[in-house]
């Protein structure tokens, strides 16, 4: 079984197929949006206890180690399958700031 994100999001101010400098533009807006997104869903599920080890199974010093990553990973895959909005919103303001300054 394959685990795909979501289809690639078509943003409403460019045309289907389009490979501008705008599309380029608003690509790296996204992209800085959904990491924003995941380092803020990566700091929730920590402050959730989300990998902390009990205390009957696991623990030692590889789990501690790698923990943080695995909550990262975690994190990215939710804001792939759409995360909890952030993203989306975050993108949309600095589009507009992006259109306000030109």
């Amino acid at each position: 079984m394959t685990i795909s994100g979501p289809a690639p999001r078509v943003s409403a101010h460019s045309e289907p197929g389009a490979t501008g400098p705008d599309t380029k533009n608003q690509a790296a807006l996204r992209k800085a949006a959904m990491d924003l997104e995941a380092a803020f869903l990566t700091e929730m599920l920590k402050s959730a206890g989300l990998g902390k080890s009990r205390e009957s199974f696991g623990g030692g010093a590889g789990e501690d180690q790698f923990n943080s990553l695995l909550i990262r990973a975690q994190a990215e895959q939710m804001t792939r399958a759409g995360g909890i909005g952030l993203a989306e919103s975050l993108y949309h303001a600095l589009l507009e700031t992006q259109n306000d300054q030109k």
